[in-house]
């Protein structure tokens, strides 16, 4: 097995910028931004927010916005039908069970409509500063995948895989490496090993995409 904390170290020090990219001012601004990144690039939903924020600033309104017009309002990030049903559903349930306040803990975040694991982690981690888990997107899963850290291919699993592997105190961070990493240097298609400083950790370097 890699040695999941010498990887951690040398992509602390590849990217001491590494943080969420979405762009927000509260958690409830995060909750909606993580909502429309779900296959969606976070340039995309930093494009779209500034408007939708300025148009709906509260949750109570997002609770009552016409579910049309909205759909409209993020049409450009795509599956807008499912992200305005549980962007919506998500303001009315915080109105009516959590006096209007973002939940702070897993299980009642994950009880909103649209909620998943990896957004209750996005919102909690960056969000609160909680580490409950492990964010596992796209990027994520494929750099596990190649450095050997799972052979699972579901995400919950290989969340699972992550948190038995790396330090509670590195769950938050973990994530935002791997993404920067995937999307520099680790590409789905065309990897680029010769400029990956932790090739020698990984076993898939060098042998083409995986």
């Amino acid at each position: 097995m890699n040695d999941i904390k010498e990887i951690i170290k040398i992509l602390k020090n590849q990217y001491p910028e590494a943080k969420i990219a979405l762009r927000f001012k509260n958690t409830w601004q995060l909750l909606v931004a993580t909502i429309l990144s779900a296959q969606c690039t976070d340039v995309r939903v930093n494009l779209v927010t500034p408007v939708l924020f300025k148009k709906y600033k509260k949750v109570a309104d997002f609770a009552k916005a016409d579910v049309k017009e909205f759909e409209k309002d993020i049409y450009s990030t795509g599956f807008y039908k499912n992200k305005a049903k549980g962007i919506i559903g998500s303001a009315r349930k915080i109105l009516n069970e959590f006096k209007g306040k973002v939940p702070r803990t897993m299980e009642e975040l994950t009880s909103l409509p649209g909620i998943g694991r990896k957004t209750a982690n996005v919102i909690l981690s960056s969000g609160f500063g909680i580490t409950a888990g492990v964010v596992v997107d796209t990027h994520v899963r494929r750099l596990s995948q190649r450095l050997g850290l799972t052979k699972n291919t579901d995400p919950g699993k290989i969340e699972e895989d992550l948190m038995e592997l790396v330090p509670a105190k590195d769950w938050g961070i973990v994530s935002h490496l791997l993404i920067l990493h995937g999307r520099k240097i680790c590409n789905a298609r065309k990897p680029l090993c010769a400029e990956c400083r932790i090739n020698k950790l990984c076993l898939s370097a060098f042998k083409g995409k995986t």
